[in-house]
């Protein structure tokens, strides 16, 4: 633990004004990227990291830090208005953020994502400035068979988004495993349905499996809908009431539960390597849903489904940080190139950086709640613009928004291949959609794929035939029964909630 000196001057440093100057440079950078689809803050990043070489190492980390970090409140502005999230970790914003937004409140949705954002990610920060160390060793005790059992828990989880078909929830399933599996076997390193394709050697770009499905199927459908005179694409009321346009106090402390727990949730899986934000967000939302009294309502406008997943993928942040700190370990995309960062700076990260750059990293910490603090800031003067940019008529924001995820798409993906993949995708989107299969469903688990079938492999290897080793990891036992338990008492909730719906009165036609 270094000295209470070394600790004021590197929270010193931090409020230095170029360190100040550089991170505000950051958020705005981040929710700029944020909020055109397909680029992201991640794309940004590996971009800015050559430029920070110059720079004093607190300054570039910090900027490349603000980057992060607004690109997390970015990711949500275009999910709430136009339906399209700007970075795949905010599709589950979409679910009540734009029907809020449809009902005339973008402003009270795109606030919502903002408060909750910033919780989270404070609450992540919070929790690595004070005990990354003991995390750290925590998240490296998680080996294959433990990781394997978060896998199945958050399958589970997953399950609560399914709906009334378990079958077509399944199949949804199986279509987005099937599809993880193109690209590289990860235990043989064989080629897999590639048919002769070697851009799909490295698997199907993420980033167009997911702006297809969830944004170009829906732009395609809200432009084929448009009519002859031009409307705006949110229509907003000329006196529109304070309360239509704010989160009151009492709103926002009434998500705090929902809050609590995404931020919960989306510290403890930062914290394991290669799950991302991406699962917690869409594990919060499904936790939510399955804890309110009221999960009818979600989807349609509530709060609390923008709170859980925003205070989620938010909260993963901070906790990316714990193992590549105090390990040296990377547990996103994002945290390695941080690290990249650190060595360009001379900087190797691992179990001595307190002890040799403690000046530095609490230097760091200051500059992350700093940025905490601008996000909110300069969220709170972005969001009237963009809230009134989407007023334009319908055809001009659909038409922006297909050229920015083509753009972003193929700047993601280095071509017009993740642009053609993200066609295929945008049809199959709406070929499940007219049979009933869930979209969301696919890309969870299109997004999981990859993590669970290396843990797996990994796993058998481990166990060698005997499943009685499994008693060997009791802390994997806990969450395999864990998961049984979820799926069980889901399937239960749903079968209550489709009995009730048969046995309601219905209603007397108009």
């Amino acid at each position: 633990m270094p000295e209470i000196e070394i600790i004021l001057a590197g929270l010193g440093d931090a409020f230095q004004p170029v360190t100040l100057l550089f991170v505000l440079a950051g958020v705005a950078l981040g929710q700029f990227v944020g909020a055109v689809p397909g680029i992201g803050p991640v794309m940004a990043m590996a971009i800015a990291i050559p430029f920070t070489f110059g720079m004093d190492p607190l300054a570039g980390i910090g900027f490349l830090v603000g980057v992060n970090k607004g690109g997390l409140v970015g990711g949500a502005i275009p999910a709430v208005l136009m339906n399209t999230p700007g970075t795949p970790d905010a599709a589950a914003t979409a679910f009540d953020g734009y029907p809020l937004a449809k009902q005339g409140k973008p402003l009270k949705a795109t606030k919502m994502a903002l408060y909750s954002s910033v919780t989270g990610d404070t609450f992540s920060d919070i929790v690595l400035i004070t005990v990354s160390a003991p995390l750290a060793i925590l998240a490296l005790k998680m080996g294959p068979v433990e990781v394997l059992g978060v896998m199945l828990l958050a399958f589970a989880v997953i399950a609560g988004l399914m709906g009334a078909s378990l079958i077509k929830g399944a199949i949804a399933i199986a279509l987005g495993l099937l599809a993880a599996m193109v690209g590289t076997d990860p235990e043989h390193a064989t080629p897999r349905f590639i048919f002769g394709n070697f851009e799909l050697y490295d698997g199907l770009p993420l980033a167009s499996v997911a702006i297809g499905m969830l944004a170009i199927s829906e732009l395609l459908r809200r432009l084929s809908e448009t009519s002859g005179r031009p409307r705006p694409a949110i229509a907003l009321p000329r006196h529109q009431p304070r309360a239509d346009r704010s989160v009151s106090w009492a709103e926002y402390w009434g998500c705090r539960f929902t809050i609590a727990r995404g931020a919960v949730i989306g510290t403890i899986l930062g914290a394991l390597p290669g799950i991302g934000s991406t699962a917690a967000a869409f594990m919060s939302y499904a936790s939510a849903k399955a804890a309110s009294k009221q999960p009818a309502s979600f989807g349609k406008g509530n709060l609390h489904g923008i709170a859980a997943t925003e205070a989620a993928n938010s909260s993963v942040m901070g906790a990316n940080m714990i193992p590549l700190l105090t390990l040296g370990i990377p547990g996103s995309v994002s945290a390695a190139l941080i690290i990249s960062a650190f060595m360009i700076h001379g900087v190797q990260p691992g179990p001595f950086l307190f002890e040799q750059q403690g000046r530095l990293i609490y230097g760091l910490f200051g500059a992350m709640i700093i940025a905490n603090m601008l996000n909110l800031l300069v969220g709170q003067l972005g969001l009237r613009f963009w809230a009134r940019v989407i007023t334009a008529p319908e055809p001009f924001i659909f038409a922006s928004a297909l050229l920015m995820c083509f753009v972003g798409v193929s700047l993601a993906s280095g071509g017009l291949f993740g642009v053609g993949v993200m066609l295929v995708f945008a049809l199959l989107a709406f070929v499940m959609s007219a049979l009933g299969l869930s979209v969301v469903v696919f890309i969870i688990a299109f997004f999981l794929g990859p993590r669970l079938e290396i843990s797996l492999s990994q796993t058998l290897a481990l166990l060698n035939g005997d499943p009685l080793k499994l008693l060997n990891y009791p802390v994997a036992l806990v969450l395999m029964a864990l998961a049984a338990v979820t799926a069980v008492m889901l399937a239960r909730r749903r079968d209550r909630g489709h009995d009730a719906d048969e046995n309601s009165p219905s209603k007397p036609d108009a």
